[in-house]
């Protein structure tokens, strides 16, 4: 496509059943009611001159551009804040609106620069086509008074600049930091003639500022003043492509925008309905990863881990490791080989490497990041609901009025999110979180939670019994709801065991730690306070009892009957831009795609009968189980698309020793990462910017991926899947990846009216899309279960069997930070390392005084696996006696002190429960050390023979 400005219509939609039909310079038009005259006007395709307005946010009539005269009104009234009525006629272009309009813009012009040849914005600033549509050729008030122009650019953010010199102070960074992103940093500082756009407090600056970079000011400013530092570097773009983010598991679509083969900038898509035209700080700007000086484009070989790599060609790469894998196989069967997909990849190039691996290893050993992140959410909302995803779209929350958020920190993992719930919440809904730790939607800018149960860690189960034992004994339960949508025998048993006397907040206080007086007030809330919606994270599944908190979650629904209508729903949190996908595509080692078991005889046979191979019917290894079995002997060889294990998985001492113990480490990927350390191949992937596809977000979305620019490293990666399948002899001939998709739909019920053709018709798509609903799936579980009824389980609190003691006082609890995203490969290689360029370890006040440490100080961070050291931050963010840190910089490598327990169901490690004790340092620890050196030597490649 060619560039052409996102349409912007001056003020919000307005949702109403009731037309009114207005007259507006001569043409009648129709519009929803309590539309303002200036979205009328701009519908209709007229125009009228405005700069305060824009429809990201309210109308606020502070520019006087916008005037309008009524017949039978006297005044010019703002028609960005004038409600259209009906029979109402409505001039935009007269003699006296047109002398008005010309002195406004007089008065902004003579304070602004007069740069506009010159200036980054010209022939995108709305300052300059305000002035060209009021015919303003000059000003009579002269440029010699007292002006702004003389301000100083605040360039301390690393994307953005802001000149004060051409801010004409008409609110809308303000606005849209308010009303659009929830963070309220922004403000007008002054009144009058001194009036000026303040980034926090006095003498703060953006960098210095709660500013959280989500790019909202910059996108609604209407001048040069808030702007790109790339546009100013590159220039304005010229043509745009609308694609999907490929961070978190929100699914933001934006308009990459292009000057050649660079990009410019990315926009939020306005029409995107996962994000509605928001963004945060790494899908807006940390893209230049791509282009980053680290990035491997040409395949690599080598015999040994201690040798370095040599660049070769693609054929010599592909055969080599055609011919290695076919060796292994033929020496030790086909089980001994296997793969990890990438919940970072195209739904398409998952399917081709689960394929890879069934059709052409011949065994089921494929797993993916799942298994360490969302894997219980699978099996626990299967067993209760019958189907392994989420309930709800993300419009939902505007219709919640209790909002339960349980191990999830949406401010800091899933942004966009967060801030629409922020506005639901600033209207009136009720908050409850349940966290070990004060995220901050438990305390910021208008937003207050209406109970923070601080839980010990480990002990989620226990809370929800407690609330569901609230519930069933006072009556809260919704027994309509119960009786005509889930099983009865079943909900007999779970009511009767959660109403135990053992299970009462007041018994369970001493386990769980929060005020049994608390705990009762927020399962009444919950249960009373109208439509409730639960939106959980890592910090429920990374349990050994995630599976069994999944189906808590679902118990608490269906007891108060909040499931299948909007602004209620069973809501995980998903970490990656696609692990959604990745799991609906066939990436457990038990489960072909759509969830449905490998034992599965009518389903196998499908696949057989359109793959023409035998499919092994026993499910295959999960990730620890490769690991184990390559020490063991049994396991020889595994491919890894798209996924750092070593740093990423638990207990990275075992990891290292799996990996080291296999023959054949094939890893492919954009950067020589940390598993790439044990890796004799290597082939290097392509950017979601350089392929095409589709992703599928937390809430079923399937969304276009478009090829924004042509891979460095010359394949997409679902071709360098098919070229290693062909290498190894399989006959795979896909020359799109849109017919991979036309096979996933062909063999998964949930996919089988999804298609390419069909998704850039309409943008996006939720499944189930199928006959039974041809038009998606917003909502699961209307009138009736997928599983029929829904299915109480009980659900008995077990304590993990990771103490601690004397040697390890403190409980570990992990997580992520605004700025960085998972192991941090792509965010590490961007500006956003100015906010976060190294693991911080949060303790509690008292514990950082009992061991003699003071913020900023190096401390030694030990568990029975293994030690790492790293500076602390004192906070009473954590409760004494827990302590919580990052897993993103692998100068840390944080995983190397968790453990091998794990959820009892599906192998999710315990991540955020490990023994600890902290004790000061000097710095890096010796295996730090020793590491440092080992992913030295292990990046080295051999310079190319001289010709």
């Amino acid at each position: 496509m060619g560039y052409e400005p996102q349409a912007d219509f001056g003020t919000p939609a307005v949702c109403s059943d009731t037309q009114v039909t207005l007259t507006i310079d001569g043409r009648e038009v129709s519009v929803p009611a309590g539309t303002s005259v200036l979205r009328a006007a701009a519908e209709s395709g007229g125009a009228i001159p405005s700069l305060c307005a824009t429809d990201s946010v309210k109308a606020f009539g502070s520019c006087r551009l916008c005037l309008v005269e009524i017949d039978g009104r006297r005044g010019t009234p703002a028609s960005c804040t004038t409600p259209a009525e009906a029979g109402m006629v409505v001039h935009t272009q007269t003699p006296r609106l047109a002398k008005l309009r010309k002195g406004v813009m007089e008065l902004y012009i003579s304070d602004h620069p007069l740069d506009c040849l010159t200036c980054s914005a010209n022939n995108d600033c709305e300052l300059q086509d305000a002035a060209a549509a009021v015919g303003l050729r000059d000003v009579r008030y002269g440029y010699d008074g007292a002006n702004h122009l003389g301000a100083a650019t605040d360039s301390s953010n690393p994307y953005f600049d802001f000149d004060p010199a051409k801010c004409i102070v008409c609110s809308r960074c303000v606005r849209a930091c308010d009303e659009v992103q929830g963070t309220f940093a922004l403000t007008v500082d002054g009144s009058g003639f001194a009036s000026a756009i303040s980034a926090g407090q006095a003498g703060d600056s953006f960098l210095s500022s709660e500013c959280v970079s989500c790019g909202a000011c910059v996108q609604a400013c209407p001048t040069a003043s808030l702007q790109e530092k790339a546009v100013k570097d590159i220039g304005l773009p010229e043509r745009a492509v609308v694609t999907t983010c490929a961070y978190c598991g929100v699914g933001c679509t934006f308009r990459a925008e292009m000057k050649g083969e660079q990009l410019v900038r990315m926009v939020p898509w306005k029409d995107g309905k996962a994000n509605r035209g928001h963004s945060c700080v790494k899908g807006r700007f940390a893209w230049g990863y791509a282009n980053h000086q680290d990035r491997v484009t040409r395949p690599m070989i080598r015999e040994s881990i201690e040798q370095p790599w040599r660049e070769v060609s693609w054929d010599e790469a592909l055969n080599y490791t055609a011919g290695k894998l076919n060796a292994i196989k033929a020496q030790h069967g086909a089980r001994a080989l296997g793969a990890i997909s990438s919940s970072r990849c195209t739904n398409e190039e998952v399917w081709l490497v689960q394929k890879l691996v069934r059709a052409g290893f011949g065994s089921n050993n494929i797993d993916t990041c799942a298994r360490v992140c969302h894997s219980p959410t699978g099996y626990g909302l299967s067993k209760t609901f019958g189907t392994s995803a989420g309930t709800q779209d993300f419009d939902s929350v505007m219709d919640a009025d209790v909002v339960l958020v349980i191990g999830a920190n949406p401010t800091d993992g899933h942004p966009v999110f967060a801030s629409r719930l922020k506005r639901r919440l600033r209207q009136g809904a009720k908050l409850i979180v349940i966290d070990p730790r004060r995220i901050d939607l438990v305390h910021s800018p208008h937003v207050e939670a209406a109970h923070h149960l601080a839980l010990q860690p480990g002990t989620n189960v226990a809370v929800l019994t407690a609330m569901a034992h609230v519930i069933v004994s006072e009556g809260l339960a919704d027994e309509a709801f119960i009786r005509e949508r889930c099983e009865l025998d079943e909900y007999a048993d779970w009511a009767a065991f959660v109403s135990q006397d053992r299970h009462s907040p007041e018994a369970l206080e001493p386990v769980t730690r929060v005020p049994a007086a608390d705990l009762r007030a927020a399962a009444r809330l919950f249960a009373t306070g109208g439509n409730g919606a639960i939106y959980y994270g890592l910090g429920v599944t990374e349990h050994s009892q995630g599976s069994s908190t999944v189906m808590a979650i679902a118990n608490l629904a269906m007891a108060t009957g909040n499931i299948g209508r909007r602004g209620v729903g069973v809501n995980p949190l998903r970490g990656q831009n696609n692990v959604q996908g990745a799991c609906d595509m066939g990436s457990f080692p038990h489960e072909l795609p759509g969830y449905r078991h490998i034992a599965r005889d009518d389903v196998r046979e499908s696949f057989e009968a359109d793959w023409h191979v035998a499919l092994d019917p026993e499910p295959g290894l999960r990730i620890p189980n490769m690991l184990d079995a390559a020490l063991d002997g049994s396991f020889r060889a595994i491919y890894i698309q798209g996924e750092d294990i070593l740093q990423s998985d638990p207990n990275t001492h075992h990891v290292a020793a799996g990996l080291a113990a296999m023959d054949l480490v094939i890893v492919h990927d954009l950067f020589l990462n940390e598993t790439a350390n044990y890796a004799h191949v290597f082939l290097p992937g392509s950017t979601f910017l350089e392929k095409t596809g589709t992703f599928t977000n937390a809430e079923r979305r399937v969304q276009m991926v478009r090829k924004v620019m042509e891979p460095a490293n010359g394949f997409e990666d679902w071709q360098v899947t098919q070229e290693l399948a062909k290498a190894m002899g399989l006959g795979w001939d896909y020359a799109s990846s849109g017919e991979i998709m036309d096979e996933i739909a062909r063999l998964t019920p949930t996919f089988a009216g999804i298609s390419h053709a069909r998704l850039d018709a309409e943008g996006s798509l939720q499944w189930p899309v199928n006959e039974a609903a041809p038009d998606g799936s917003p909502i699961m579980h209307v009138g009736r279960f997928v599983r029929g009824k829904g299915k109480f389980i009980v659900t008995d609190y077990v304590p993990t069997d990771e103490k601690t003691g004397p040697r390890f006082p403190l409980l570990l609890t992990t997580g992520r930070i605004l700025s960085q995203y998972n192991v941090g490969a792509q965010t590490r290689r961007t500006a956003n390392a100015i906010w976060h360029d190294e693991d911080l370890l949060e303790i509690h006040p008292a514990d950082a005084e009992n061991r003699g440490l003071k913020d900023g100080d190096w401390a030694r961070l030990t568990s029975r696996t293994g030690e790492t050291t790293l500076r602390v931050t004192v906070t009473d963010r954590v409760a004494p006696g827990v302590v919580y840190t990052t897993f993103h910089h692998p100068a840390t490598q944080a995983n190397v002190v968790t453990t091998e327990f794990s959820d009892w169901a599906t192998n999710c490690p315990e991540y955020k429960v490990t023994a600890v004790q902290i004790s000061p340092s000097n710095g890096p620890s010796e295996w730090q050390e020793s590491y440092a050196a080992l992913s030295s030597k292990s990046r080295r490649i051999a310079a190319e023979p001289a010709e």
